[in-house]
């Protein structure tokens, strides 16, 4: 393999790349330095290359690691994030008043429920153990194996089915206390909420019909419902989709908020 096949993989695995980081770290800024680093340092290891994964597969690992090493002196998220960030959401107008500029002028600017399930998957995702976070991102989400994840974070395929299980089975627990699409009681409802601010003249529940973990939650089982909800995470980019401009937006605000928690909770 020459360094015009690894430059032309790395293209055709940028836009996951991305996605990927961006999912991990929540920060824009970070994610365009650890792509960037990822490309440069697989360049210049690019000798060290045997072949015993794919180099998507090796591309990921040192995309990991660089991730990894960001976060690793940095708290991590409160399960309760989005209730957090809603109350300072409602105190700050000038962040209100960007978004709506964002809804109505920018061609990225949309807001739909399916789209702010993934960016709330994203956030209460941050709340679990890092190592946890990372392997269900790769396998929910990315689709890689047991044994894929076991080599991108140099762990036992064992410790990879543990991480998952734990991992999975809290999300599963946030979700089914929090999110009012999956439990009726579920104490947020900023899908609908938001939904109504942004498209006041949309009837919400039409919108929640076409999304199939709202219209089979009362009846579902909690891992079908998972499963679904990975769904919507896999066919959505938050770079390049249609409410990319507008969700990068509110994660940058939640993230924001965030560090200013931790760092008052930790003073």
């Amino acid at each position: 393999m020459t360094l015009e096949q690894l430059a032309n993989e790395f293209e055709q695995a940028r836009g996951q790349l991305k996605s990927y980081i961006l999912r991990i770290t929540a920060s824009v800024a970070d994610t365009e330095d650890i792509v960037q680093d990822t490309f440069i340092k697989a360049t210049e290891k690019f000798d060290t290359f045997r072949g015993e994964s794919s180099l998507k597969t090796w591309l990921f690992t040192i995309a990991s690691n660089l991730a990894k090493d960001n976060l690793r002196v940095r708290k991590r998220w409160v399960e309760n994030v989005t209730d957090i960030c809603r109350e300072e959401v409602l105190s700050n107008r000038q962040f209100f008043q960007e978004a709506i500029d964002i809804r109505t002028t920018s061609p990225q600017g949309d807001f739909e429920i399916k789209e702010h399930i993934a960016f709330c998957f994203t956030c209460i995702a941050k709340s679990l153990p890092l190592e946890q976070q990372i392997c269900i991102l790769l396998k929910e989400i990315y689709e890689f194996k047991v044994g894929e994840i076991a080599l991108i974070l140099t762990i036992t395929e064992a410790i990879v089915k543990y991480y998952l299980h734990t991992g999975r089975s809290k999300m599963i627990h946030i979700f089914e206390g929090r999110c009012a699409l999956i439990n009726k009681e579920g104490v947020c409802h900023q899908c609908t909420e938001l939904n109504g601010i942004f498209n006041p003249k949309q009837n919400t529940q039409e919108e929640l019909v076409k999304i199939e973990m709202a219209r089979v939650a009362e009846n579902a089982d909690k891992d079908y419902l998972f499963d679904l909800r990975m769904q919507i995470l896999r066919g959505i980019d938050p770079f390049e989709s249609n409410a990319a401009e507008l969700q990068l937006h509110h994660l940058e605000h939640n993230r924001q908020v965030m560090e200013k928690y931790l760092k008052k909770k930790g003073d």
